[in-house]
C-alpha cells in the first residue's frame, strides 16, 4: 500500500512543472486552460488566479473525459491547448495533473507551490 506522499513523490516524478513566474508571463494566452482543482468553498474565502476555471479535483475525470456524449464534459479541457493546475500548496494539483497524463492529455503543467508560492511570488488572487 502507497502512502499520500509516496503517491505525491510518483506524481511529481512524472509530471511538468510550471513556475509562479513563467504562468504570470502565460496568462491571457489563448492556448492557456488555467484551472483550479480548489474546491468552491476554498476560493470563496481565499480568491483564485484570475483567468482560472474551477474543475475540483474530486469530478476532474467526470469533466476531463471528453467523449461528446459525456454530459459532464467540459469543453474548456482542451487536449490541444496548454492545462495548467493549480492549489493552495501544490498537491492536489500534482495528483490532478498526473490524472490528466494518465487520461492522456499531454500538454499539462503543475503550478510549484499553487497559490501559496503565487502570492509569496508577489502575484494577486481575485475573490
Amino acid at each position: 500500500m502507497k502512502s499520500f506522499l509516496q503517491l505525491l513523490e510518483q506524481a511529481n516524478s512524472e509530471i511538468n512543472q510550471i513556475s509562479c513566474s513563467e504562468l504570470n508571463e502565460a496568462l491571457g494566452s489563448e492556448d492557456l486552460v488555467l484551472v483550479d482543482v480548489r474546491s468552491k468553498e476554498v476560493i470563496q474565502s481565499d480568491g483564485a488566479i484570475e483567468g482560472s476555471v474551477n474543475i475540483p479535483r474530486g469530478m476532474l475525470e467526470f469533466h476531463a473525459d471528453q467523449r461528446e456524449e459525456n454530459p459532464f464534459r467540459r469543453p474548456e479541457l482542451n487536449p490541444d491547448k496548454k492545462i495548467v493546475l493549480y492549489c493552495g500548496a501544490g498537491g492536489q494539483s500534482a495528483l490532478s495533473s498526473k490524472t490528466l497524463q494518465d487520461m492522456g492529455f499531454t500538454n499539462v503543467y503543475n503550478l510549484t507551490g499553487g497559490t501559496n508560492a503565487w502570492v509569496k511570488a508577489g502575484f494577486s488572487l481575485k475573490k
